[in-house]
């Protein structure tokens, strides 16, 4: 069986874009309360979200340069950082941080070449995956973390208060 072509990296680039203007509008004006909200002892808060957004784009970000401009970098397996080097920072502050590194790095991405889909890293874990690959699942890890943050905000913000019409929706953060 042949390998597929990799995919055309428009479409990933072009999200990876739109997270941090769909995050800052979302979250605009949106009470620290909120932002630091549990739905459970085990999940996160819109804030932790933000700061794992922040350590992935760090990861990915040093990941898709080395792919591009390396021959077959080796890309270490994702470690979770330790809780003694999750930052004690703001959901603000941590949002900032987050558009403040991706901005630069959709320029860059948007700097290479369509024939880049192809070039390869060497996964510790999942052996060689192509540029494409990774800016596919960047784009698939922002979209879920969208939702989680939306539903967050939605089952802390605006369920609890919607009354008889709880009914018709069952938020799931």
């Amino acid at each position: 069986m042949q390998p597929l072509s990799p995919a055309p990296i428009q479409a990933p680039i072009s999200l990876l874009q739109k997270t941090p203007v769909i995050l800052e509008a979302l979250l605009r004006g949106v009470p620290a309360e909120v932002l630091l909200w549990k739905p459970a002892a085990e999940r996160w808060s819109i804030a932790e979200v933000l700061e794992h957004l922040v350590a992935i784009e760090k990861l990915y970000g040093e990941r898709l340069r080395r792919i591009a401009t390396e021959e077959a970098p080796e890309l270490a397996k994702y470690v979770a950082p330790a809780e003694s080097e999750i930052s004690r920072k703001s959901a603000r502050a941590r949002l900032e941080e987050f558009v403040a590194l991706r901005r630069p790095l959709v320029v860059f991405l948007s700097s290479i070449p369509s024939a880049a889909a192809g070039r390869t890293g060497k996964h510790a874990e999942l052996g060689e995956v192509t540029l494409s690959q990774m800016l596919h699942e960047l784009a698939n890890h922002d979209l879920g973390h969208l939702r989680q943050i939306a539903e967050l905000y939605r089952a802390h913000a605006f369920y609890p208060y919607a009354g008889p019409f709880q009914k018709y929706s069952q938020p799931k953060p």
